[in-house]
């Protein structure tokens, strides 16, 4: 199994019922841009986004509950304006 980092997601798209997310890492901070390099893809049924959905979520909350993280500590999503 291969493991791939990710800091965000620039592109997804919805073509026949799959979802597919390019996931990018930043390569470098110019200002108020993010240059980013794509390093892989996912592609998701649209049941399984949403049971991924409901197991973030549960993961979140849970970080939240034992004072890991905070709501608040949210970054805004590096993203390419799709959807």
């Amino acid at each position: 199994m291969q493991t791939i980092y990710a800091d965000g997601i620039a592109n997804i798209t919805l073509i026949d019922g799959i979802i597919r997310l390019d996931l990018v890492n930043i390569t470098q901070l110019e200002k108020d841009k993010a240059n980013i390099r794509q390093v892989g893809a996912l592609a998701l049924s649209l049941p399984a986004l949403l049971r991924t959905h409901e197991q973030l979520t549960q993961a979140i909350n849970k970080m939240v509950e034992d004072g890991i993280l905070k709501k608040e500590d949210a970054q805004p999503a590096v993203t390419d304006g799709s959807i």
